[in-house]
């Protein structure tokens, strides 16, 4: 049987926290292989733009209609008989891009084991068993909150913001201090533990805080905001742990608040690592790391589930006792979080790539259910020749024009295209664009399941 390349149809998902109408990523992706039925509507926002099998959002194949979950179940050999017996004939991740007008919840996802419980015991708050590890990576300039600060950071803002203190005690902020106080970079496995332990303490103590407490607390936070400017959340006692972007922190507080008002996400942002990426910057989530987006575009790949425990910046659903629960209370920073795209191996580049410094990057999870290859083609005619994987692949383009062949099929691709690409197909891709070499960028992410040596690796444990 000829492997397929089918071109896919992709919806939208519209959360309030999405880019409104035409300024949308996700949704001008969708709007170009949508139904007639599918319209941007100028007022709306657009979130998520979703590329798999998952039931909630499934891809079509835009030629025949059908579900990419249809035939991948109707044909084993779409996907491979390993990865289909291993996932239940479905697509292990789930890839999408994302498109943030406003902050998204203070979350975390599940582990397997986890998931199996919230989905039996609450399964309209979470639809699926599985577990969510992730992966984020930047496609416009992006801001986000992820894991936990180093301590030495988090014991500076609880004496440099008064309203933080205030909100979660003396008498909790006292115990804390008093715990890593001299300990902050210790390497010793029960100091870190102990550490995280009192991490724990702080965070659950601030997460249980009413609503009457947080409303005066984030009123007298902004205020001091307001009024500090480049001065804010800094101290001549310990200059060396002031924030080197104090004037940026005061205005995203009040940013914060203007779209949340009073939430308790606006003192959590204290204790967790504040991130800013530029394009083709990323980062990996495993299970149960505390996270949250704030602002901008990013492709993101994920084990496929809708699995999410929430605890602020949100008006759905909160389960602040699950989140406080089941976080593992890592600290370090945000360096440690980042994912360092490395040269991708399988994939041959033809002279003129070479020559015009083209490139094919990994940005390889240490989890089996996903990869993810960026290529940048920077010159007409510039080819990449990708060896067959003995998996399924997901490409899209996010700039740039040219043609995608698998086997004797050819399609043109352009900003927005996705396509499939079946298990064990050799794929090239080719810059057809025109103009100077700088603007003529034909960029692509390809999403991919091999299981090849990464068999027994479950989210990065």
């Amino acid at each position: 049987m000829q492997i397929p390349l089918l071109r896919l149809q992709c919806g939208v998902n519209s959360y309030d926290w999405g880019k409104v109408g035409q300024e949308s990523t996700a949704a001008k992706y969708a709007s170009i292989t949508a139904g007639s039925d599918f319209s941007i509507e100028s007022e709306k926002p657009y979130a998520e733009l979703w590329m798999g099998t998952h039931p909630s959002l499934p891809s079509k194949d835009l030629e025949t209609q059908r579900t990419l979950l249809d035939m991948v179940q109707d044909n084993q050999a779409l996907i491979s008989t390993e990865v289909s017996e291993r996932y239940g004939g479905k697509l292990p991740f789930l890839f999408k891009v994302l498109s943030i007008r406003k902050a998204l919840s203070i979350q975390a996802h599940p582990n397997k084991k986890l998931a199996e419980q919230l989905h039996a015991k609450d399964p309209r708050n979470y639809p699926d068993d599985n577990h969510k590890p992730e992966m984020a990576i930047a496609i416009t300039p992006f801001e986000g909150l992820c894991g936990f600060r180093p301590l030495a950071e988090i014991v500076h803002f609880l004496n440099t913001v008064g309203p933080l203190r205030k909100l979660i005690g003396e008498q909790a902020v006292g115990e804390f201090e008093r715990v890593v106080k001299g300990s902050e970079g210790s390497e010793d496995e029960a100091v870190i533990q102990r550490n995280k332990d009192a991490l724990r303490s702080l965070f659950t103590t601030l997460m249980q805080s009413t609503p009457e407490n947080v409303e005066a607390a984030a009123k007298e936070l902004v205020t001091l905001a307001e009024s500090s400017g480049e001065n804010f959340a800094t101290s001549t006692s310990s200059p060396e742990t002031n924030p080197s972007n104090a004037a940026e922190l005061a205005a995203l507080v009040t940013r914060l608040n203007g779209q949340f008002p009073n939430d308790v996400g606006l003192f959590v942002f204290f204790l967790l690592n504040f991130v800013k990426f530029q394009p083709g910057e990323g980062m990996f989530l495993k299970a149960d790391d505390i996270h949250a987006y704030i602002s901008g575009d990013i492709i993101e790949c994920m084990a496929s589930s809708d699995n999410v425990v929430r605890a602020g910046f949100t008006p759905k659903f909160k389960d602040v006792n699950t989140l406080t629960d089941m976080l593992t209370y890592s600290y370090a920073p945000i360096e440690e979080q980042k994912l360092e795209p490395t040269n991708y191996p399988y994939a041959i580049l033809n002279v003129p790539a070479y020559s015009s410094g083209s490139s094919a990057v990994l940005y390889d999870p240490p989890i089996e259910e996903f990869s993810v290859v960026k290529t940048d083609l920077r010159r007409t005619g510039a080819k990449a020749t990708f060896d067959p994987i003995a998996g399924p692949s997901i490409l899209i383009c996010t700039g740039g024009k040219g043609k995608i062949t698998v086997g004797h099929k050819t399609e043109e691709v352009q900003e927005g295209y996705v396509f499939f690409v079946g298990a064990d197909a050799e794929c090239i891709i080719e810059n057809t664009g025109s103009g100077e070499d700088d603007e003529n960028v034909f960029t692509t992410y390809k999403a991919f399941c091999d299981l090849t040596g990464k068999e027994g690796m479950v989210n990065g444990d």
